[in-house]
């Protein structure tokens, strides 16, 4: 038997939970998970790679540029005789 409706009433849409069928909220719970685990993995390597260019590598070229500047400051208060 068919349901009647009121002429103030539209038919219900068919799929209309469509959305919420299939475990779908648990598949957007797991992307954002994954989201926030490669967020912050991106921000450990960042800080790493900013940690390793301050390392060993980068002051030997900063005490060269210091002692080349010191050395041309005195090269320049020296007279020549």
């Amino acid at each position: 038997m068919a349901v009647r409706l009121k002429s103030w009433e539209s038919p219900r849409r068919q799929g209309r939970n469509d959305k919420g069928k299939g475990g779908s909220a648990r598949r957007r719970q797991l992307k954002k998970q994954q989201q926030v685990l490669r967020n912050k993995l991106k921000a450990q390597t960042k800080a790493n790679k900013a940690k390793e260019g301050r390392d060993v590598e980068s002051l030997p070229s900063s005490f060269i540029k210091l002692f080349l500047r010191l050395f041309s400051g005195i090269v320049k208060q020296m007279p020549y005789r």
